[in-house]
């Protein structure tokens, strides 16, 4: 199941509308919501989206996850033309493998895409190193 079609089921029982009403106010076909929500369509235009924003009156939070799940829950991945040859290579695997990787595998992915974001957010100065005292004579008895 897509992000956004998980997203549209839970935003409709929070506001506790059932789908055929839902679907009437923003004039579409319940046909329509139901292949939404099990995921049968892809993420809806944005005229939808903004049609469902109004007719739940979302929050300005609710908005965001509304808008960025719908892009996230977008099915096709086109890269630029001047994409290097490894990148090429590495989604053509992807492709092969992605309903095969493990939840681990998957959040593994996720973590190393977040890895600058995670680096920027924690970087701490350089640890300096105490310079330690010798004493007299201990560095000529070892």
């Amino acid at each position: 199941m897509s992000p956004f079609a998980h997203l549209l089921h839970d935003l409709r029982m929070r506001h506790g509308i059932r789908q055929r009403d839902l679907a009437e106010q923003m004039g579409y076909e319940t046909s329509y919501f139901s292949a939404l929500e099990v995921g049968i369509k892809g993420p809806p235009p944005a005229e939808f989206v903004e049609r469902l924003i109004a007719a739940l009156n979302l929050s300005e939070a609710e908005q965001e996850e509304v808008r960025r799940t719908a892009v996230a829950s977008q099915r096709k991945l086109q890269i630029e033309h001047d994409t290097p040859q490894d990148v090429f290579w590495m989604l053509a695997e992807l492709r092969e493998r992605v309903s095969q990787l493990h939840p681990v595998q998957v959040r593994m992915i996720r973590e190393i895409l977040e890895l600058p974001e995670n680096l920027a957010k924690n970087r701490t100065e350089p640890i300096r190193r105490i310079k330690r005292r010798q004493h007299e004579g201990e560095g000529a008895n070892m």
